[in-house]
């Protein structure tokens, strides 16, 4: 029985290892949160939420281009009625965290096309390549944009 006693153990010892390793191979680190912030408005982008993107901003957020919270609101209203399919690749995205401060880099690809059933919709309407400069901090817990600069490349 002793044996049958260690073997039991030594399977406890490994089951409790194994659970601590797989606890800490899936916490995401701040870097992590902030990426999916990005994600997550890229996605609503796509679905043309506005709301789920504008709640990825801070109350407070003004950018250089003399935006606000409201304003950066009318533009994607105008943008998603102007644009019936709306795709948005994101490339090069980089996250540097700071404390309760960080900021992405990315450049996206921005495409349109109206959605008539046809194989021309996979042509693009619109394309635009646009790099993003993103500041944002950690609010009551979550990472909030409280600043961004974009421009189009090739544009400069």
């Amino acid at each position: 029985m002793p044996v049958m006693k260690r073997f039991v153990a030594s399977c406890l010892v490994l089951l409790a290892v194994a659970a601590v390793l797989a606890c800490g191979c899936n916490r995401q680190t701040e870097e992590d949160k902030v990426k999916k912030v990005i994600t997550d408005v890229q996605a609503a982008a796509e679905e043309k939420e506005v709301r789920k993107v504008v709640n990825a901003l801070a109350d407070t957020y003004s950018d250089p281009q003399g935006f606000n919270r409201e304003g950066i609101r009318r533009v994607l209203l105008g943008y998603f009625l102007g644009h019936p399919k709306i795709t948005v690749y994101i490339n090069y995205l980089r996250v540097s965290v700071d404390g309760a401060s960080a900021r992405a880099s990315f450049q996206t690809i921005l495409t349109s096309g109206k959605k008539t059933g046809s194989p021309a919709d996979v042509i693009p309407e619109s394309l635009g390549v646009y790099r993003f400069d993103v500041s944002l901090n950690k609010i009551s817990g979550e990472w909030k944009v409280t600043s961004a600069t974009w421009e189009r490349v090739g544009e400069e």
